[in-house]
């Protein structure tokens, strides 16, 4: 089996942070490790070691797990393994993006656009589908709007909502798609469409990631008449007087 190809760890980060790292890829290399065998390995101290591992656990970037004993027990704690979570792997990077996006294009070649249309639409579907009941529940379009973001933030878009206007804006601090998104804006329009449908009235997407912006931003109008409104091109900063509203203060739940 070849050996994963494991980033560096970035110039600019400290010594504590290069030696953090160095823990987290023993781990990633050789775990699940003691923090003895980690420090044998390193050649520093088991007390530093244990410094940056309690850090690894505290960060949800590793976890520990009964170590195998070998021989008669001893006296003191049984030792324990150290091992890295989802979290800590994911400080190395990985493909993921490059093997979507080559699928994808595999779809397009051979299947044609209309394929990618309907993967699109079947992604957003399972990512919100769970969610549709505790979002159609509200008949109001800006209270949808906030379950929405409440239900995206589970999902890992860290969203919030804020009145913009005569609207609602829904706001996505993160896509865990946007490189693939970048090459196959199917995603997206599929993404726009879903919650058109979810919020009961027609949207505007204004900004996404994955074309560079900083946030992907989707304009929610909303009148008391109940008829829909377009949003003034550009507007993007809140009415006077009302605070941004954020489920859950942007945390995942």
């Amino acid at each position: 089996m070849p050996r994963a190809e494991v980033q560096p760890v970035p110039a600019q980060v400290g010594p504590e942070g290069r030696t953090r790292h160095e823990v987290a890829r023993l781990l990633l290399e050789q775990g699940p490790m003691t923090a003895v065998e980690v420090a044998d390995q390193l050649g520093i101290s088991a007390a530093a070691v244990r410094r940056h591992l309690d850090a690894l656990l505290a960060d949800g970037e590793a976890e520990t797990r009964d170590a195998s004993r070998r021989g008669p027990r001893g006296r003191g704690r049984p030792a324990k393994n150290f091992l890295l979570t989802e979290a800590g792997r994911a400080r190395f990077g990985h493909a993921y993006d490059d093997l979507a996006s080559s699928a994808i294009r595999f779809l397009s070649e051979h299947a044609g656009e209309d394929a990618v249309k309907a993967f699109a639409e079947a992604r957003v579907a399972s990512l919100v589908g769970p969610h549709q009941d505790a979002i159609t529940k509200h008949t109001d379009p800006a209270a949808r709007a906030e379950a929405l973001a409440a239900a995206l933030t589970r999902e890992g878009y860290a969203a919030s909502t804020r009145q913009v206007g005569v609207g609602e804006q829904l706001c996505q601090h993160h896509c865990p798609v946007a490189h693939v998104a970048a090459e196959f804006p199917q995603l997206c329009e599929a993404e726009t469409e879903a919650f058109a449908e979810l919020l009961g009235t027609h949207v505007q997407r204004l900004a996404t990631i994955a074309r560079g912006d900083n946030v992907c931003t989707t304009h929610v109008p909303v009148v008391p008449t109940g008829h829909p409104a377009t949003p003034a091109p550009g507007s993007t900063a809140p009415s006077p007087g009302r605070t941004a509203r954020i489920p859950n203060g942007g945390k995942p739940a």
